[in-house]
């Protein structure tokens, strides 16, 4: 089925699809420049996510200390923490 150019002119004239058009230009001609403003919420996550990542992704100071424990045979884990840890991840998916 074709529409042609004298129902779809008349359509148009019916719901006002280019006085639409012209009111948007003119509302956006008559306001001026744009602006933005940043909430102080906004400016604390900006904060937060910079801190983040600026954070080194591993603790060295951590990880060295956990390597010179395994190295030397001294480095333990706590079965029934490990077990604690392992059934709330376990939870946590399910």
């Amino acid at each position: 089925m074709r529409i042609g150019v004298d129902a779809l002119s008349q359509i148009q004239q019916t719901y006002g699809v280019n006085k639409t058009r012209r009111s948007a230009q003119v509302s956006q001609a008559s306001y001026g420049r744009d602006s933005v403003e940043i909430s102080g919420i906004g400016k604390d996550i900006q904060t937060a996510k910079k801190a983040v990542s600026d954070a080194p992704d591993i603790r060295e100071d951590l990880v060295a200390s956990i390597k010179a424990q395994i190295n030397d045979g001294t480095y333990s884990v706590s079965t029934e923490s490990f077990a604690d840890k392992l059934m709330k991840k376990f939870e946590e998916l399910g």
